[in-house]
């Protein structure tokens, strides 16, 4: 490999919140495997853009021109076979930024929102906090895989005003097919519900699967659907807040920017355009070598847990880096299950009911970080087998 994942970089005093426990109220030996950031230093040619901006010394009101233009687009149409229009494009500082903003503007306050459970938290949250209903799609876990109740799918879209697809879904890893992405589109256009595709972890994607932008398989579905991606999960950026939002549907688009307004936002940060150009433009050879390294990580889970703690599992992920481990053999109740990751294996993982329906008896682990700490991890686990 060119690049060396396997350096230990310590973040402590950086304004880290994966590592400073004492802030979420844990205790301070424990090793942070929890929040879906990297361990592992952006590419070189995005930090090199970063200083070049930084000695500039100038970083005042910026909007994307068309060199940055030219590497999202051509990082879409190679990596997706997506073609992108510069005018779909609003910039935000987030992809849940921009869940909040797309909920308040394609739904009144009652509507129902369909979210497929366990999911990212923040779903859950944002429809919620904005006085809509929450109607959960729960997925269907079986021999160690997940899959959609297509029957109960349309039961709740019936009741819904808008849908929020996570693909590659966060947290079971699942990498939707064809078939699948399909099936729930045509329902949607059978009942009018407008779609927000969450596709943040799309550049995450393990061999002998495919990413599939849900916007690009149909027109129809092309005209109901707001497309979240960004670069900062698959370059490390997420402290930019930097995120690219798609909407070619101009009815759509507009309400969109007129919620986006209504924040008090309006041009993105110097920093994050900089990073964004850079690593689209120059960043693939650096993530290809890092899904390798990280599918390494993932077998190692993989092979550990079935050697050393059997009752553990993971689920295996198609896509993310993220590591859905199943923990319902040792019996644990979930608050049994917390107090045992971090008071016995000294582990900071995501709880599994924090995601919602399905996830009791779960927790998230966070992959991305060298094989030294991954294994330092896993050895912790032993502890509660």
């Amino acid at each position: 490999m060119k690049y060396d994942f396997d350096r230990v970089i310590d973040r402590r005093n950086t304004y880290s919140i994966k590592y400073n426990p004492a802030s979420r109220g844990k205790p301070d030996d424990v090793l942070p495997m929890w929040v879906a950031d990297m361990d592992f230093a952006t590419p070189p040619c995005v930090s090199d853009a970063l200083v070049s901006r930084a000695q500039h010394g100038i970083f005042g009101y910026s909007e994307p021109d068309d060199s940055y233009f030219s590497a999202v687009k051509g990082w879409f149409s190679k990596r997706f076979n997506w073609n992108v229009e510069n005018e779909w494009l609003t910039i935000t500082p987030g992809v849940v930024v921009a869940l909040y903003i797309a909920i308040r503007a394609f739904t009144k306050p009652g509507d129902g929102v369909v979210v497929q459970q366990p999911v990212y938290y923040p779903f859950n949250s944002a429809v919620r906090q904005t006085g809509r209903q929450l109607l959960v799609n729960e997925l269907v876990y079986s021999e160690g895989s997940y899959s959609i109740d297509f029957e109960d799918f349309e039961n709740q879209i019936k009741q819904a005003k808008l849908f929020i697809l996570c693909n590659p879904h966060n947290p079971v890893g699942r990498v939707w097919t064809r078939d699948e992405l399909v099936r729930m589109g045509e329902i949607c256009l059978r009942y009018g519900v407008t779609v927000i595709a969450d596709e943040i972890h799309q550049d995450f994607i393990f061999s002998g699967y495919r990413h599939l932008v849900f916007a690009a398989l149909d027109k129809r579905f092309d005209n109901i659907t707001i497309t979240c991606t960004a670069p900062s999960k698959t370059f490390n950026l997420a402290g930019l807040l930097h995120a690219n939002i798609f909407i070619s549907n101009e009815t759509l688009r507009a309400q969109f920017k007129q919620e986006y307004a209504n924040c008090g936002l309006s041009q993105p940060g110097t920093m994050g355009l900089s990073a964004c150009e850079a690593a689209y433009a120059g960043g693939e050879q650096w993530l290809d070598e890092l899904i390798d390294y990280l599918a390494g990580n993932m077998s190692l889970i993989d092979d550990f847990l079935k050697t050393n703690t059997p009752k553990i599992k993971l689920v295996k992920p198609q896509g993310t880096y993220l590591a859905w481990l199943d923990f319902s053999a040792l019996g644990l109740s979930s608050g049994e299950l917390v107090n045992a990751v971090t008071n016995k294996a000294k582990l900071w993982l995501n709880d599994g009911p924090s995601f919602g329906k399905g996830g009791n008896g779960f927790q998230r682990m966070n992959a991305a970080c060298p094989r030294f700490v991954l294994r330092s991890a896993l050895e912790r686990l032993k502890n509660l087998d």
